[in-house]
């Protein structure tokens, strides 16, 4: 396993949840850390204040990423979109695929070049288990991360022999803020586990150390995940007896 000392990185969502737990790990293991969000970044290192939804203030994130890659640039800022799909607000719908597909995407794209030409670097995305496995009143945010994890792959053989890799990891539930109101109240009529974030940070900078191309937590989500990628009729089914109870609450 890889040592981290001395390396830089760049870590969005920083003030977040798992952002927060993830930065302090990090620097923990001598990484000088650069946190990206809306609010000072405590756990950081430094703090670059950028609301990620506007397009000028992203651009310049971009520009300055472009001038000075970092050793890993790890997207984790994220936005939930739940509920049935037609009431979603436009202006949600479009934020939600912004931050959790498009930031990722345009930051990955300011430092591949530069990290490519170094010879070295580690793009790491921050997707979801709801990506693998679609669920209803999640349409928005499964198909954004189901994105995220297609770019992430389709990225990683595009840097194949470049000295540049891309880790893209795949967290279940999570105990957040991130999941307060009718997402914990989901997760609890579906019988759907939520992990400590402390524990999803270790785990993500396991998966950096060890360079992997993919990680999936929870073993029976990673099982469900291919059994929906094969035979996603075979998930519809067992699905339905769970969704029962969700549907007559939040249809």
């Amino acid at each position: 396993m890889r040592s981290l000392e001395g390396l830089k990185a760049v870590v969005t969502g920083a003030a977040g949840g798992i952002g927060a737990p993830l930065s302090r790990l990090l620097r923990e293991a001598g990484v000088h850390v650069t946190g990206v969000d809306q609010t000072l970044c405590e756990e950081c290192d430094a703090t670059v204040l950028c609301n990620l939804g506007d397009d000028a203030e992203l651009q310049t994130l971009c520009e300055r990423l472009r001038a000075d890659p970092p050793d890993l640039l790890v997207s984790v800022a994220g936005v939930m979109c739940f509920g049935p799909h037609e009431r979603q607000d436009f202006s949600r719908l479009d934020l939600c695929y912004r931050i959790n597909l498009v930031v990722p995407a345009a930051l990955a794209q300011a430092v591949a070049g530069p990290m490519r030409t170094r010879g070295s670097g580690q793009i790491v995305n921050i997707g979801s288990v709801l990506g693998a496995i679609p669920y209803p009143w999640f349409a928005a945010y499964s198909s954004s991360k189901a994105g995220l994890a297609a770019f992430s792959q389709a990225l990683r053989r595009e840097l194949d022999g470049s000295g540049v890799n891309v880790t893209h990891v795949s967290p279940r539930a999570v105990r957040t803020p991130f999941n307060r109101g009718g997402v914990e109240r989901f997760l609890d009529l579906a019988g759907m586990k939520a992990d400590d974030p402390e524990f999803v940070a270790r785990q993500i900078v396991a998966a950096i150390r060890q360079r992997r191309p993919n990680l999936s937590l929870g073993t029976a989500e990673a099982f469900y995940a291919t059994l929906n990628a094969l035979v996603p009729t075979v998930i519809d089914r067992g699905l339905r007896p769970q969704l029962a109870r969700v549907r007559a609450e939040f249809s």
